[in-house]
């Protein structure tokens, strides 16, 4: 066979192998599935929100208004373990994309220098065949002969042709685990996010419920004298003044649990933040922490799959799984391989490079399939689509869980807006109450009793105050991060 006619069949290969590539590919084409998502959110008809941008849409850099939270969030992006993790991760991923797609090229491997020596004895049934003995003057033994001696130098190859699209469901498979390292990563920054804000608001809380702790050490030390007074005057007996100082220990007692709670959650924001423990800068006020704009909107539940990591992550999850059944329903099928060989080869290590005498070439092509594999293959299969099932039922029950965490955090910072406009009064409230039973103390209409519940109420009243806000702000986070929102 002379070279032209060799070259036109390695050629018609070829062809042949490019039309089944393009016309072969076999398994199923993703397609999202059916979500039935409602229209619109429960709880979205609350006056509170407007109809214009999404809130999902907001920068975290513009949600929060802290100078101080701003700076923290953006050290806990830069130094925070699980994000340089999660970068890692989205490194790992890329490799593998980028390798795949250099399977489509053929392997090349070479031999840079072998030796093949092998020896026979009489019982073989076959004498030397290299000439070795001759070419010396000797006889060859009866056992033990030099039988067979090449040494060579050769490059070969070898080439799948990607008939039925095994690499290039491959390749979709790697860019749906690519992107899912991506969106991991945004999960873990939008939870970040949140997790730093809260505990920050945390603090600010703490902060609130020291200063109103030592106000209401003030006033019953205020409320201890005068009792005092009127013991020495001999007009109250002292079960008075041990009921107010009872009542002082209390709210002085609360001083140095608030220290210990700053100092752990203090300890636990710097690990967030990627640092050693130490104390943390903050703000003064609860007000104005972030953008609470009445228009701003909750979205649709259709935004929820284009803006929430874990839906969009869960999603890639399906892909990779699609293209995962389509890799094992290809594997079932006959391949078609190319191999070929090229280099030098010689039985006397003078003419390894004896040119041309020593070169060596050779090309050839297999089609093979699969017959009995035990069943293997066809298992592998259909455990693949089952997988596929799987995935599609985590992806449903991720967006179904995600537009009711919606629902739920919308009705919660309304819910909780009701219930700090009745804290404020009931601390109006208590204040005054405070106030009038002192003055009705010193006339003498008030007992000490009615003093110390009044002032009781108040510490109670101002708590409960501070605690609904830090509630009422942890829920508008808690917002903000399940519509998506925090990663942009």
């Amino acid at each position: 066979m002379n070279k032209k006619l060799i070259y036109k069949v390695l050629m018609g290969c070829l062809g042949i192998a490019f039309l089944m590539v393009q016309g072969c590919k076999v398994g199923q084409k993703y397609q999202q599935p059916e979500l039935n998502l409602p229209d619109q959110f429960r709880g979205d008809t609350l006056a509170y929100f407007g109809d214009t941008s999404s809130i999902s849409q907001i920068s975290w850099k513009e949600f929060f208004h802290d100078p101080t939270l701003k700076d923290l969030i953006d050290s806990a992006l830069t130094n925070n373990y699980d994000m340089q993790t999660a970068l890692k991760n989205i490194e790992i991923a890329n490799k593998w994309l980028r390798q795949n797609r250099m399977n489509y090229l053929p392997e090349v491997d070479a031999t840079i220098a072998g030796v093949n020596k092998q020896y026979r004895s009489k019982e073989f049934g076959s004498g030397p065949s290299t000439k070795w003995y001759e070419k010396h003057g000797t006889k060859a033994p009866e056992n033990m002969f030099s039988y067979l001696n090449q040494f060579g130098t050769e490059i070969g190859f070898s080439w799948e042709i990607d008939i039925w699209g095994k690499i290039s469901n491959a390749k979709d498979q790697l860019s749906a685990e690519f992107l899912n390292t991506q969106e991991a990563k945004n999960a873990i920054q939008t939870n970040l996010i949140a997790n730093v804000a809260k505990g920050y608001f945390n603090l600010l809380m703490l902060d609130a419920k020291i200063d109103v702790a030592k106000r209401n050490v003030q006033l019953n030390d205020s409320t201890l004298q005068m009792i005092k007074l009127q013991y020495d005057a001999g007009e109250i007996t002292a079960l008075a003044i041990q009921q107010t100082e009872s009542q002082r220990l209390i709210a002085a007692s609360l001083v140095p649990e608030l220290e210990k709670e700053i100092v752990l959650q203090e300890n636990a924001l710097r690990i967030l933040i990627g640092q050693m423990p130490d104390s943390v800068s903050r703000g003064t006020s609860f007000e104005h922490l972030f953008a609470e704009n009445k228009d701003i909107s909750l979205g649709s539940p259709v935004d929820i799959v284009r803006n929430r990591p874990d839906v969009r992550g869960a999603e890639w999850d399906l892909v990779a799984a699609n293209a995962n059944a389509n890799i094992k329903q290809a594997m079932r099928y006959p391949s078609l391989s190319l191999e070929g060989v090229f280099g030098v080869n010689s039985m006397l290590p003078k003419n390894w490079f004896s040119i041309p005498g020593s070169l060596l070439g050779g090309f050839g092509g297999n089609i093979t399939a699969p017959i009995f594999k035990n069943k293997k293959l066809k298992t592998e299969w259909e455990v693949a689509k089952l997988e596929r099932d799987k995935a599609e039922i985590d992806f449903q029950r991720t967006v179904m869980e995600a537009v009711s965490e919606v629902s739920d955090a919308v009705v919660t910072v309304e819910k909780l807006r009701e219930q700090l406009e009745f804290a404020r009064l009931r601390v109006e409230n208590s204040e005054k109450a405070v106030k009038n039973a002192g003055l009705l103390f010193k006339g003498g209409y008030a007992t000490y009793l009615e003093v110390i519940t009044a002032q009781s109420n108040a510490l109670n009243s101002d708590l409960a105050l501070v605690e609904l806000r830090q509630e009422h702000l942890e829920s508008y986070v808690d917002l903000y991060r399940s519509l998506g929102g925090g990663w942009r």
